[in-house]
């Protein structure tokens, strides 16, 4: 195992050292234990979004930390679920009187562990609530999840839910403009190499030169196949034939379009995917109104792509516009 790291056993606090260097501007980090928060946090009247998870698939939680997305992010060990200490911290440094939402993704460790920092949070009289993203197509329960994973549509839903709050937005509308996203966002993501963690050293399985594995999981998670590899316009087809069949997706359709790299996909083939996928959807008549693509929501170093589509309104299409400034998502501040 060849990695730029020291002791796996503090690669996480060591990274966040070096977030919390690069963007004091934005984003403030506490250790023992470790979460991020925005740098002016609490903001007074505000609906704190807290979200996070196992590390290693970053930017995803803590690079979206900053104005106009989360209030905090909670990174636990690489792919291991936060301890409910932590978020209960991340709680506490973020929430007033308007409440907070924690987002979480399916997977059975977060579920337990925020719902937990819930129950912490309302013996303190907060107003905490939470909700599951779930929109992985690929399975309909795994070893590592009851029910569907959460997935790509999580950057989107923190995106949303964030430009929200940031807008005044009470708790009530926050939440029920969680769960409208959930409704209607679909993932799937597929694996060309499995990711090595660090504390392991070795990959997460083993593929063929010659195999992918369609419908993994952010984890390394095994997916409905193993397929043999075949030319980008064939597998393009496959995923969004798996995505937009889910919901489904259909003729008059307005979508945002995230394409994201899993970590050791190289742009020059997350857009020629990207390019294939848009045009994929023209062809059923889904139009792409919004877009997203680059490595959001990573795997350590696996190379694969995931595509999501979110079916658009007014109201999100105004929610995804809206101002945000993190070290991973900026625009138009």
């Amino acid at each position: 195992m060849k990695k730029i790291i020291n002791d796996p056993a503090i690669v996480v606090t060591e990274s966040l050292r070096g977030l919390a260097a690069a963007h004091s501007d934005l984003l403030r980090v506490g250790y023992d234990p470790n979460h991020v928060v925005r740098a002016d946090a609490p903001v007074n009247g505000k609906v704190a979004i807290i979200s996070g998870g196992g590390s290693g698939h970053e930017p995803m939680h803590a690079g979206f930390v900053g104005p106009g997305m989360l209030d905090a992010a909670v990174p636990g060990a690489v792919f291991t679920s936060p301890t409910p200490d932590a978020v209960q911290a991340a709680v506490q440094a973020t929430t007033g009187a308007a409440g907070a939402l924690l987002i979480v993704k399916n997977y059975t460790g977060d579920v337990l562990n925020f719902e937990t920092a819930a129950e912490l949070a309302a013996a303190e009289e907060l107003d905490v609530r939470s909700v599951v993203i779930d929109d992985d197509v690929a399975v309909a329960d795994s070893t590592f999840t009851a029910g569907r994973r959460g997935v790509g549509g999580t950057v989107l839903l923190e995106k949303l839910t964030g430009a929200a709050a940031e807008r005044g937005a009470r708790l009530d509308e926050v939440e029920a403009l969680a769960r409208k996203v959930i409704g209607q966002v679909r993932s799937i993501g597929v694996a060309l190499t499995a990711p090595t963690v660090p504390h392991v050293g070795e990959p997460s399985f083993d593929l063929g030169a010659d195999e992918i594995e369609f419908g993994i999981g952010i984890h390394g998670e095994p997916g409905r196949e193993r397929i043999k590899a075949e030319p980008a316009d064939t597998l393009v087809e496959r995923m969004i034939s798996a995505v937009a069949e889910d919901l489904p997706f259909g003729d008059g359709d307005e979508v945002l379009l995230f394409t994201n790299s899993m970590g050791g996909t190289p742009l020059i083939e997350l857009y020629l995917a990207h390019g294939i996928a848009e045009r994929l959807l023209a062809e059923r008549g889904i139009r792409v109104t919004r877009r997203l693509v680059g490595p959001y929501i990573t795997s350590l170093e696996m190379q694969g792509i995931s595509v999501t589509l979110l079916r658009m309104d007014d109201e999100l299409t105004e929610l995804w516009d809206a101002p945000v400034n993190t070290p991973a998502l900026r625009w138009r501040m």
